[in-house]
């Protein structure tokens, strides 16, 4: 069962999120972060799939507080559009709080012993990586897919475990970073595809089957060790 729903974050704001429900009892939570380019059709098919994998998965519209119901795709003025939403106008620290509310909201869906991971995408993908650094942190793992910028993290201790893809063709994340990464976090499990920037999305160019189905698997066994 999928549905978008209004999600009331802490400072009680409200924003949707596509909510995606599994048949019998889940086996856990996934928060799934966008792209820049919104909770569009991919980001959906993303949060149908954890779901069909026994996940609760739940996508927040983390742009909704600058303009609601942002869906683009993967040409060029949507990409300078989204480019906008996420780097020039996104108050960052909020939409990591925002990501850390749909925690919450699906750890109540849960049994008492179930966990909650988060996954996310390019932008999406640093989101991740901060919710795995913070304090305050209501993730129980963290997944981040070719975050670029995420190297600017490496000064925060990890609280919750990362998992990090990256491809080694993708120009926005040198391999110098991935380094500083690895030095800054060895307990951080981080892979190298021979693949570019996008390599999980069947929508964009760059889009690579064997990197995709490889990156999934491992992320699902870390969902499984550290999610149940």
């Amino acid at each position: 069962m999928s549905a978008t729903i209004s999600l009331t974050a802490s400072d009680g704001f409200e924003l949707a999120a596509y909510l995606a429900v599994p048949d019998g009892v889940p086996r856990g939570g996934v928060v799934v972060i966008q792209e820049i380019f919104g909770v569009n059709v991919h980001i959906r098919d993303v949060a149908d799939g954890y779901s069909a994998d026994g996940y609760i998965a739940i996508a927040p519209a983390l742009f909704d507080r600058l303009e609601r119901g942002v869906d683009l795709g993967y040409t060029g003025p949507d990409i300078e559009i989204g480019r906008d939403l996420a780097r020039g106008r996104t108050d960052f620290a909020r939409a990591v709080s925002d990501t850390e509310d749909a925690a919450s909201l699906v750890r109540t869906m849960l049994p008492a012993s179930g966990k909650v991971g988060c996954v996310g995408y390019c932008w999406g993908g640093v989101v991740a990586a901060a919710s795995a650094t913070s304090s305050v942190s209501k993730v129980d793992a963290s997944v981040s897919y070719y975050g670029s910028g995420t190297v600017s993290l490496i000064g925060e201790p990890l609280i919750a475990p990362l998992l990090c893809h990256y491809g080694d063709q993708d120009t926005s994340i040198p391999p110098a970073d991935i380094d500083k990464m690895r030095g800054a976090w060895p307990s951080a499990e981080v892979f190298v595809y021979p693949a570019q920037h996008g390599f999980n999305c069947d929508r964009r160019e760059q889009y690579d089957p064997v990197a995709r189905e490889l990156a999934r698997t491992r992320t699902l066994e870390f969902f499984g060790r550290h999610l149940g």
